[in-house]
């Protein structure tokens, strides 16, 4: 059955994938017609999160702010689809990369280091990051249920030289580089909402108290890695520039959280500037009645 279903469906987004942007944004106006116009797809959440974290904003600008994210959404899903098939020079050509010798002349020094990043304009064209980074860049993912589509979903996002790995095996597979004394470049998306029982940390996010990702940090201090934010705008529809954003090359001189603080600090800010290019129809705010809750359940297991 899970092959039948990929047999159906992959050969239709290959063939889509080959298309030009410009078919592929006409498509994209369409299917966000259908997605928010018609069918209303989490208008509710995003419009409550808009709520959340811009109170001071009007109706009508937090409106139109969703407007645009689920436009941006559906170029997106499109821009996603073009990953497949889109070449080397053409999307070295739609997504640059302002600055990176900032990561660079931290690679040369033999630092490995944690690149951490948020669901923000377009995170799945950061495939491209082995094109302009030396060292080998390495990202966590979620493994697809269905083995055919995994196959080929890895090997798309693997075509400029990432290395996958699954989200659960981080741990090992740093400490397997070090033990080898292999250098790495480990790209994190800390921005979304972690599950209760594996919160260790919670402050504030657009002024709601909220559980934190901690993994990161985590990470940069058990093994010294430099901590580098990387954001992306968006320039013009299909076209993005990447700026890295040094946080820290001493991990290990930061008190517990301060380093997960400045990251989120940075991604507010960032979010701020182009406010509909983020993923509101993520629950991000789910937890946020729960801290109480949370901390009866943390003392019950002392």
């Amino acid at each position: 059955m899970q092959f039948l279903a990929f047999a159906i469906i992959y050969p239709f987004i290959y063939l889509l994938s080959r298309l030009p942007m410009r078919i592929l944004y006409v498509l994209s106006d369409f299917f966000f017609f259908l997605m928010y116009n018609v069918i209303g797809y989490r208008k509710k959440v995003v419009l409550e999160n808009l709520k959340l974290a811009f109170p001071e904003k009007s109706e009508e600008e937090r409106k139109k702010i969703g407007k645009d994210f689920f436009k941006h959404l559906t170029d997106l899903i499109m821009e996603s689809v073009k990953a497949f098939s889109i070449s080397e020079k053409e999307m070295s050509k739609r997504y640059t990369y302002k600055n990176p010798e900032l990561v660079n002349n931290y690679t040369r020094q033999g630092r490995s280091i944690a690149l951490v990043a948020a669901h923000q304009a377009n995170w799945e064209w950061s495939i491209s990051l082995p094109l302009v980074l030396e060292g080998n860049v390495s990202g966590a993912y979620t493994k697809l249920g269905n083995p055919y589509f995994e196959k080929v979903v890895r090997s798309s996002r693997e075509k400029y030289g990432i290395i996958g790995y699954k989200a659960s095996e981080t741990v090992k597979g740093m400490q397997k580089n070090f033990a080898e004394k292999t250098q790495g470049l480990y790209v994190l998306l800390s921005d979304q909402s972690p599950q209760m029982h594996k919160t260790y940390y919670w402050n504030d996010f657009f002024g709601i108290k909220v559980p934190m990702h901690t993994g990161a940090e985590m990470l940069a201090k058990r093994f010294n890695l430099v901590v580098i934010n990387y954001v992306t705008k968006k320039i013009k529809r299909g076209y993005y520039e990447t700026e890295f954003q040094l946080i820290t090359d001493a991990p290990k001189e930061f008190e517990d959280y301060e380093i997960t603080d400045k990251y989120t600090l940075l991604t507010e800010n960032n979010i701020k500037q182009q406010p509909a290019l983020y993923l509101w129809s993520h629950k991000r705010f789910k937890h946020r009645n729960s801290f109480d809750e949370w901390q009866k359940m943390k003392v019950s297991k002392q």
